[in-house]
């Protein structure tokens, strides 16, 4: 990082001395959007993408997953089976502790909010895995097997980077709450609180 920043302010000083302030300009530009890349710096266009996330992509929308009873459906049908109601998405896997540490308290919150449509969709590594931990939990809701691994095509369009991962839809389709990884979180709670008055 240091040997980065001496070769900037290089440039930056030769600027001062030099005759060709184009050539200049344009390795100047150059080396400055080299430099933001390597050390990640997003530009406030980027940001507010990111804060402004507020509908899933077409990768998302079209991503099959499979139903308790082995059928096949996409995410937006998914979606539009609940069109009308406030949805809170939960993304988990049986081989993840922290999932399972978050039912009791997922669980109060569909008590608290009856009238919500609860989805699961679940990571875990076989069906067979899948169905084993519905019986062992006997988790309310509607649920779906994924065949992915967090870092899938689903999982990048969301940018999942962690689960439990839970999601809140909005009546009209609408994210209303991107991510939270922890089902006490209260802003998760007040969103679905709001929404739900």
């Amino acid at each position: 990082m240091k040997k980065k920043f001496a070769i900037l302010t290089a440039i930056l000083g030769l600027s001062f001395y030099s005759c060709d302030t184009k050539k200049i300009d344009k390795e100047i530009s150059s080396e400055i959007n080299s430099l933001k890349d390597s050390l990640k710096i997003e530009t406030p266009n980027d940001s507010l993408k990111q804060l402004s996330q507020n509908e899933f992509s077409n990768i998302t929308l079209n991503k099959e997953m499979t139903d308790i009873k082995g059928n096949k459906i996409t995410f937006q049908s998914i979606l539009e089976k609940h069109k009308g109601k406030t949805i809170v998405l939960d993304i988990w896997a049986s081989w993840c502790p922290d999932c399972i540490k978050g039912f009791p308290a997922y669980t109060q919150i569909q008590k608290e909010y009856p009238k919500v449509a609860y989805v699961y969709i679940s990571l875990d590594k076989t069906e067979d895995k899948w169905k084993e931990a519905l019986k062992k939990y006997n988790l309310p809701g509607d649920h779906y097997y994924l065949q992915e691994s967090m870092k899938g095509e689903f999982g990048q369009s969301i940018k999942l980077d962690w689960i439990p991962r839970y999601m809140i839809i909005d009546k009209e389709g609408t994210i209303a709450n991107y991510k939270t990884t922890i089902a006490t979180d209260t802003l998760f709670i007040n969103t679905i609180k709001h929404l739900e008055k």
